[in-house]
């Protein structure tokens, strides 16, 4: 399996080489005619050279077969929208192409009709039907492999950072290429027009066809043959096509009728459904097919691991994981329990937890935080002090407005800071920060978002002054350290959040914002990772329970006075960053 995906990656990299190139010559066409076949008496030798041509039809053969050959394997055609899209426009290529591919390429071999772009294109603009299906061709062909590359290089490092450059180059290229073929046509029209026997010499009739004959009778007469040759093979070639996808879609109703006598299993969700299944249905599949929204940003190609599950009962009964399930699951260092739900086929009961939610996108592939794994992160507690007076003269409903805007301003300010939301205690949260990322990124990070939660709070205050008899305050703290990170929590609603050392730690400071009558209190080993001096700050210690050695950390009156520590810290690491680039540049 891993081999036909390799093979159908790079069969379809060799055809968006082509298309690249084709469609860029097309553009010259707004510049003139001569520059388009110019381009062409480059590129075309490489193209019709011996292998040149093998790759290339090699690859417009195997990419659509691998195409069917997968459409074959699926055993449900309820997916994403994109993915859709995309298996429909690549079933309308070949039935596209085709008729394109026996009017230029064949024409030349078997009639010998010349290929160059003043030929080709007097015959496309001779014909209303190629008139209207090449602009489609151009439209459904640019469509289906920017669809293409895009989810596949999503999951690319650094692909996001060059979508500024990609999106207008993807926009461009197809219309490029059709004002490119309209200016040739009007540019040789009106050559036509200039002189009209020349233009039916040079050029030729009808697109399909070949030149009218000149010369005997018996040439005439020849090149009608070979004309009429020429149509039936393409016709045998579209009916082909079409015989083949024909077949693929009534082999899929016959497998599926078999496999239904054949037995099925059943699926225990955490979400509280039971669904059953048919025996050779993948989980992704099954869970698709029951309209129960799944993770899964590459489309179940074992790429992304977004689709993963945890396996309760019935884990034992499972098949072993296939070669490219495998690969992925050791990239992300998955637990034993863990499986991918676009691979997994299994053959009994199967109790499965989702392990990302069903939005998730290609920012959270390939993170290996479900399994319960230790790394070092900062964790942040914040707790709204005396939120029991709040309800001593407020119905409920407005203490539950007042605390469901605190709530919403504090998930912004964590969402601005690159803060994990991780669990809440009703007046208080915990956020994770650098789950991603290294350690002292997470800890500026999360200072960062000490600062944007005291400025959320003020402004909560300010907008609420008339209904607060004194504003809200907040006891925040930030420690860093390793910690335990994973899923956690009911089957049913599981999260991300994190155990250990590090977190007691924090919670334990956070309670030091009220005996030193302090907005924050950051742990020195936060600063230390975080590259910032906080020696300004008063600095105490503190014994936590369960722990031998004392907590050192700094009591800051105000969150903001951090803002000006934090600027400085970047601009010295700027100047050290541009050295290294320097030096690494040469």
């Amino acid at each position: 399996m891993r081999i036909l995906r390799t093979l159908r990656l790079a069969t379809g990299l060799v055809l968006a080489l082509f298309v690249l190139v084709h469609f860029s010559n097309h553009a010259l066409g707004v510049v003139s005619v001569d520059a388009q076949e110019a381009m062409r008496q480059v590129v075309s030798p490489v193209w019709r050279s011996v292998p040149g041509t093998v790759v290339l039809y090699f690859a417009l053969i195997v990419h659509p077969l691998l195409g069917l050959y997968s459409l074959w394997r699926r055993e449900t055609l309820r997916m994403p929208a994109w993915e859709l899209t995309q298996l429909a426009l690549g079933l309308t290529v070949p039935f596209m192409l085709i008729p394109h591919v026996f009017g230029t390429r064949v024409a030349a071999e078997i009639v010998g009709v010349e290929t160059t772009y003043p030929n080709v294109v007097t015959r496309l603009w001779s014909s209303h039907e190629t008139l209207i299906r090449q602009p489609l061709l151009v439209i459904i062909v640019w469509t289906h492999l920017a669809f293409g590359l895009h989810y596949w290089l999503r999951l690319r490092n650094g692909y996001r950072r060059w979508l500024p450059v990609i999106y207008p180059v993807a926009a461009m290229m197809p219309l490029l290429a059709l004002l490119g073929f309209w200016g040739a046509g009007f540019e040789l029209a009106k050559t036509a027009a200039a002189d009209v026997n020349a233009a039916a010499g040079d050029y030729g009739g009808a697109y399909d066809a070949v030149p009218p004959a000149t010369g005997s009778a018996g040439a005439g007469s020849s090149t009608v043959v070979l004309e009429k040759r020429l149509e039936e093979r393409k016709d045998l070639a579209l009916g082909v096509a079409g015989g083949i996808l024909a077949l693929v879609l009534l082999a899929r109703i016959a497998r599926r009728n078999i496999r239904t006598r054949q037995g099925t299993y059943r699926i225990v969700h955490a979400g509280g459904r039971t669904l059953v299944a048919h025996s050779g249905q993948s989980l992704l599949e099954a869970l698709r097919e029951a309209r129960i929204p799944h993770a899964s940003v590459c489309g179940g190609r074992a790429r992304c691991t977004t689709c993963r599950v945890r396996v309760g009962r019935g884990l034992g009964t499972l098949p072993a994981p296939n070669s490219a399930e495998m690969l992925a699951l050791q990239r992300i260092h998955a637990e034993p329990n863990v499986r991918l739900a676009c691979q997994l086929r299994p053959e009994t009961d199967v109790q499965i937890t989702p392990l990302l939610p069903a939005d998730a996108g290609a920012a959270d592939a390939n993170h290996a935080a479900d399994g319960g794994r230790e790394r070092a992160i900062a964790v942040m507690f914040v707790d709204l002090r005396d939120s029991s007076r709040l309800a001593e003269h407020r119905l409920p409903y407005d203490v539950l407005f007042i605390l469901n805007r605190f709530f919403a301003e504090m998930a912004d300010a964590l969402e601005e800071t690159g803060g994990y939301y991780s669990t809440f205690n009703g007046d208080g949260f915990m956020a994770l920060y650098g789950t991603k990322g290294d350690l002292a990124q997470g800890c500026k990070d999360a200072l960062r978002g000490a600062i944007a939660v005291s400025g959320r709070l003020a402004q909560i205050n300010a907008a609420l002054a008339s209904e607060l008899r004194e504003p809200l305050r907040a006891g925040i703290s930030v420690h860093a350290g390793e910690a335990i990170v994973g899923t956690m929590g009911p089957p049913a609603q599981p999260i991300v959040s994190a155990l250990g050392d590090t977190v007691n730690v924090a919670s334990r400071l956070e309670s030091e914002t009220k005996s030193r009558q302090c907005a924050l209190v950051v742990s020195a080993a936060c600063a230390k990772a975080a590259g910032i001096d906080l020696s300004a700050f008063p600095e105490h210690t503190v014994q936590v329970r369960g722990r031998v050695q004392s907590v050192s950390y700094y009591a800051i009156a105000d969150a903001a006075a951090l803002a000006p520590l934090l600027t400085g810290a970047a601009r010295q690491e700027q100047p050290r960053v541009i050295a290294h680039a320097g030096l690494n540049g040469g």
